[in-house]
């Protein structure tokens, strides 16, 4: 039978190392991660597997699968891992690196959320719901399909009842931190474009 070689990129890890540190090699496969996942069943590859893919230098695989964007970065697996490893924040960085070398995300949507946020955060230093939401649903089109099929009434009643429990602010809270905030995401940009 025959097995197609691999070749590793050996300059790949240091690259997501010298962006973080992450600590990917640091990684034993115990595959905790993996196990407390609760996105698992939308993934083409596991946590672990991205984790090890990244260690023995195979970024068309890792920046191309699904997995990293379907990663909720609800930290889990981060917190789960006995090595510490930051698999949240190393998911973060490989679309980022995805984002600047051009690759396609395969669901749209997920690229205009993740874009959406990181945008909303930067302007107000935290996620300002309010109009977070609305600038998704105008950039991913989801306003458009509401419209066309009447839903938008629905999503309109559910914005009314979480205004009513002050869920849905009119004005952001402030931090005091916006500029610094500003400038992490600016480093964590360039740090995460290897050009």
């Amino acid at each position: 039978m025959f097995q197609k070689t691999l070749t590793p990129d050996y300059h790949f890890l240091e690259q997501i190392e010298a962006a973080g540190p992450y600590l990917a090699g640091a990684c034993y496969q115990c595959r905790k991660c993996t196990n407390g996942c609760p996105v698992t069943f939308a993934m083409d590859l596991y946590p672990d597997e991205v984790i090890r893919l990244v260690i023995i230098g195979q970024p068309q695989t890792v920046l191309n699968c699904d997995t990293i964007w379907v990663c909720a970065a609800c930290e889990t697996c981060t917190t789960r891992c006995p090595n510490d490893v930051k698999i949240a924040e190393l998911m973060d960085c490989l679309k980022e690196m995805a984002v600047q070398k051009g690759i396609a995300c395969p669901q749209p949507q997920i690229l205009t959320l993740h874009d959406t946020f990181l945008k909303n955060v930067k302007k107000w230093g935290r996620v300002f719901e309010t109009t977070f939401l609305p600038q998704y649903l105008l950039r991913s089109g989801e306003f458009l399909r509401l419209w066309q099929t009447g839903t938008w009434r629905d999503e309109m009643k559910l914005a009314w009842q979480m205004s009513r429990k002050r869920r849905f602010p009119v004005l952001p809270k402030t931090i005091s931190g916006k500029k610094e905030v500003r400038k992490i995401l600016d480093r964590h940009k360039k740090r995460s474009n290897p050009s």
